[in-house]
């Protein structure tokens, strides 16, 4: 009951405290502040789509240091790659198939795949079945699809439990 009247405590609080902070303290803006408070994150709140929930949320920060090695790793790589030849280059488009589900899940492997130099998440398939990536150099697409779901993909399951 309390959840459907008060949804979003913390931001009724940082509402209310941003219109003290903005106007002079008195009743009347105390008064207007706590109700703006209130009836802003009411309002707000059945316009969200709820995320799913960390499920392993150590492995989430593991996940996060992965992720800064592998941009550290490929912004090398891709300096090397395109400091010689372009005939060295073979760009390509490759389509993955995801077995992740949910919109924050496939938003963040889309980043993901997006941060790291050298790939860049194109698009999704309608259905959301496929991950469409343009990488900048391919030698083995199968390998880089590998890659993305051993490196990426299976630990985001893994941390959202899906």
């Amino acid at each position: 009951m309390l959840n459907k009247l008060l949804p979003m405590p913390l931001h009724t609080l940082i509402l209310t405290g941003v219109w003290l902070l903005l106007n002079d303290f008195t009743a009347g803006h105390l008064v207007l502040g706590l109700l703006l408070g209130l009836m802003i994150p009411w309002l707000a709140a059945r316009l969200s789509d709820p995320h799913p929930r960390v499920q392993r949320p150590g492995l989430a920060f593991l996940y996060l240091l992965k992720v800064l090695w592998d941009i550290v790793i490929s912004n090398f790589e891709v300096a090397y790659r395109v400091l010689r030849s372009n005939k060295h280059l073979r760009p390509g488009l490759i389509a993955l198939p995801l077995d992740l589900r949910g919109d924050f899940p496939l938003a963040i492997l889309a980043s993901t795949i997006s941060l790291t130099p050298g790939t860049v998440s194109v698009d999704f398939s309608d259905d959301l079945q496929w991950l469409y990536i343009h990488a900048l150099h391919i030698d083995d697409e199968q390998a880089l699809i590998d890659t993305i779901k051993t490196r990426y993909e299976a630990p985001l399951r893994e941390i959202f439990g899906c």
